[in-house]
């Protein structure tokens, strides 16, 4: 996937101008789409169905300048389009590792607890406030916690998912080594 690229202010209102030339409706068409493509990934059981929607609706805009002159037809159908593409680069690449199963025990959930604690402290200051702050609240609020954390950090939503994601998967990693090592 392309990680040097990034969904500027720009290119989204311009996504949203070629969705329609009536924000309030290119709104509702960009929520409509996201949702779709979150329900496609996650059908398809793919494990991060939100990064996969957000890589896919980056492709397009990227893309914009290309296409937008002579694209006729359904916006959404190329979203789709793109989102197939995505997939399949995602079934190629190395997937993230499986949490660790369930401790069956409270020495094992001390043991998991103890490597947790070992790996979030391992991280730089802002990855550590980072995935403490991405994983609170529940539902609407957790939706409106991570808008303020990104405004609060100063980059989009789309970028703090990445970097949560990226986080998430180095602790699961971090975590499954530390245990591997105590076990022995």
């Amino acid at each position: 996937m392309n990680k040097d690229w990034v969904l500027t202010q720009e290119s989204f209102d311009a996504l949203l101008a070629w969705l329609d030339p009536n924000r309030e409706q290119a709104a509702r068409k960009y929520e409509d789409i996201r949702v779709r493509l979150i329900k496609i990934f996650t059908c398809r059981g793919c494990s991060e169905p939100e990064d996969l929607t957000d890589e896919t609706i980056n492709r397009v805009a990227k893309r914009l300048k290309d296409i937008e002159a002579e694209f006729e037809g359904e916006r959404t159908k190329y979203f789709c389009g793109v989102a197939n593409k995505v997939h399949l680069e995602y079934l190629r690449r190395k997937r993230i590792p499986a949490p660790p199963n369930p401790p069956r025990d409270s020495a094992e959930t001390e043991r998991l607890y103890s490597c947790l604690e070992k790996c979030i402290d391992s991280l730089v200051p802002q990855s550590r406030l980072i995935v403490v702050q991405y994983y609170q609240e529940e539902k609407q609020a957790k939706i409106d916690h991570r808008k303020r954390l990104a405004e609060q950090l100063g980059i989009a939503l789309n970028a703090l998912r990445i970097r949560a994601y990226r986080i998430r998967v180095s602790l699961q990693e971090c975590v499954q080594n530390c245990l591997e090592q105590t076990a022995m």
